[in-house]
């Protein structure tokens, strides 16, 4: 008997913390003991293991063996170790040799029969041990797709099961590593939403493109039924597909909830219930884990019904929508999840719906109407970027229209990879859209005409816009500019801006 180092990772926040896995089997009666901070799930890994091992035709010692999760002051949770804990009994009772795990990783859920499931956060872990200069990594088979997004200056072995893991490390067989592939199977089932297909509501239409192509946030308010979802749905197809950095982020940040491995080829449109708690938004709770605000990283967050979510909620937005991360706590656990998702709000001028639109009369009271709309606090209403009225729709225009076109939706596209294209080449960089810029860039890169400079200061006084708002007026302003091919900001580009802050 003896002692045994089996190296692992396990997913911590958006990073990964690399675990040594030590076995000492000594003298005494047959137990098993894991150390080192385990969460209860792999305290009860304990009798996984045991029949793993015996399942897949080797010996459980009968010897008192300590495992032992360094370092033992971080929190282990999950069933990332299963894997490891069992090749370190099997160094440990000479079933391996030390020298067979070398600069090797591994990690892998275990079932009783020695199968290998797949687990969470599988690119945090491959990143995790390519930083500490690891030759080789043996993960779950199941969880190859979205591991092969990132396999390609690094040794992966997808394998099955336990038996498979010591006929490899024997040389016994050979599993050939992991290519990278960056296509995925799965079809795209998401509803397809076209401009085309919203009747009317052009100023709306002209609105969403301009948001989508600065990423700007917006918030649509009108009647129900009047089109609001729609040119939310409209927005998702409006965007270009990710690139392969952006989806190796999306898939990264959607592994950390699911362990099916499935890569995103697809922008994420995250639609949270308005009965949505502060944790499952913003992220948190004892796990840690990426909230709604995160899983829309790069993508859209659609928040319909917007005053109607809790005010602590809705606050809680505050600090994402401004430095585009959010940082979680636990008992003195500190993670940063990146948050840089496009806001689409959507809300009714009152309770019922029908204030001051003309298609029925309002039913609310005087201060139902003031407390509904003081669930949007100032500071909040500020980080928007653009606030569009929709009008009602005359019903007798719905069925005229018997032809179907995608007129306006493919013109709408061509303006919005135009202007992206613009903004990239503006600031060297493919990850920065006007609405990210920081008032000394707006200083530097942007130029305003006088004539637009003068309009600009006019209003922002007439209105008494904060510093903050002064500049989301320039911004949108210079996505107008780019989507019409302009060089600089002129008076029509900030009367159109100032057309998306109207009061409501």
């Amino acid at each position: 008997m003896s002692t045994a180092k089996i190296y692992s990772a396990i997913p911590f926040g958006f990073d990964g913390h690399l675990v040594a896995v030590e076995c000492d089997a000594n003298r005494g009666l047959p137990a098993l003991n894991i150390v080192g901070l385990p969460s209860r799930s792999i305290d009860e890994s304990r009798q996984r293991i045991r029949s793993a091992i015996n399942n897949s035709l080797f010996t459980f010692p009968a010897s008192k063996l300590t495992v032992n999760l360094a370092p033992a002051d971080i929190k282990k949770t999950g069933s990332h170790l299963d894997l490891p804990i069992a090749l370190s009994i099997l160094v440990a009772s000479s079933q391996l040799l030390q020298s067979d795990v070398e600069d090797k990783a591994f990690v892998g859920e275990l079932a009783l029969s020695g199968e290998i499931r797949p687990v969470r956060g599988i690119i945090n872990i491959i990143e995790t041990a390519k930083r500490n200069h690891l030759k080789q990594l043996f993960i779950p088979a199941d969880n190859a797709k979205q591991a092969a997004l990132v396999a390609n200056d690094f040794q992966l072995i997808p394998v099955k099961n336990l038996r498979e893991v010591w006929l490899q490390l024997k040389s016994i067989s050979h599993i050939s590593p992991l290519k990278q592939i960056v296509k995925n199977t799965e079809k795209d089932k998401h509803k397809h939403v076209l401009l085309d297909e919203i009747c009317g509501q052009s100023h709306a239409k002209r609105a969403i493109t301009i948001a989508v192509a600065g990423r700007h946030n917006i918030l649509f308010y009108g009647a129900p039924g009047i089109g609001k979802t729609m040119l939310a749905e409209a927005a998702r197809d409006l965007m270009p597909p990710p690139t392969l950095n952006e989806r190796i982020e999306i898939t990264k940040l959607n592994s950390l909830i699911s362990s099916q491995s499935i890569i995103a080829t697809t922008r994420p449109f995250r639609t949270p219930h308005h009965h949505i708690t502060i944790s499952n938004l913003i992220g948190g709770n004892q796990s840690l884990l990426p909230g709604e605000i995160s899983l829309a990283h790069r993508g859209i967050l659609f928040l319909d019904e917007f005053p109607e979510f809790t005010t602590h909620a809705i606050e809680a937005l505050r600090t994402p929508l401004e430095s585009k991360q959010v940082t979680l706590s636990y008992l003195g656990n500190k993670i940063t999840y990146p948050a840089d998702f496009m806001l689409i709000a959507a809300m009714n001028p009152c309770p019922c719906g029908y204030l001051g639109t003309g298609i029925k009369e309002c039913v609310c009271s005087p201060i139902s109407i003031q407390n509904y709309r003081k669930k949007l606090s100032g500071p909040i209403l500020d980080r928007i970027d653009m606030t569009v009225m929709l009008n009602p729709l005359n019903t007798s225009v719905l069925l005229k229209n018997t032809t179907f076109s995608t007129q306006q939706d493919a013109s709408a596209k061509i303006q919005i990879h135009r202007a992206i294209r613009q903004q990239h080449t503006r600031f060297h960089d493919n990850t920065i859209f006007n609405s990210a810029l920081s008032s000394s860039q707006i200083v530097q890169r942007l130029q305003l005409t006088p004539s637009a400079k003068t309009l600009l200061d006019t209003a922002a006084n007439k209105l008494q816009l904060s510093a903050r708002a002064y500049f989301k007026l320039i911004k949108v302003a210079q996505t107008i500019a780019d989507l019409d091919q302009l060089p600089k900001i002129d008076e029509p580009q900030i009367a159109e801006a100032l057309s998306y802050r109207q009061p409501f």
